[in-house]
């Protein structure tokens, strides 16, 4: 498992979110194992994406594929996105009896 980091900026937040909707069994068959999308404080447009990915791979072939870029440019993403391959080295999860 590989953790992805992506971060851009699209044009307007909700046309954007029904070109990722859309697309989510495609991008499970290519690895994706989850999502979760923050937005800035301070620009809804301002995306940051946390994905858990099945292998480094697949998780680089699918961000370099021609596909990914036409659907990203649909979608209205501004720009290349920056993207950060991570291994999770250590966690801690809080419970509200601590």
């Amino acid at each position: 498992m590989i953790n992805v980091l992506i971060h851009h900026e699209v044009a307007d937040y909700a046309a954007w979110k029904a070109v990722f909707d859309s697309n989510l069994d495609w991008r499970h068959k290519h690895g994706e194992r989850s999502c979760r999308i923050f937005r800035s404080a301070g620009n809804v447009n301002d995306l940051t994406l946390f994905f858990e990915w099945d292998s480094l791979d697949s998780a680089r072939a699918f961000l370099a594929s021609d596909e990914l870029k036409a659907k990203m440019a649909s979608a209205g993403v501004k720009g290349p996105p920056q993207a950060h391959f991570l291994t999770e080295v250590h966690s801690v999860r809080r419970s509200a009896a601590d």
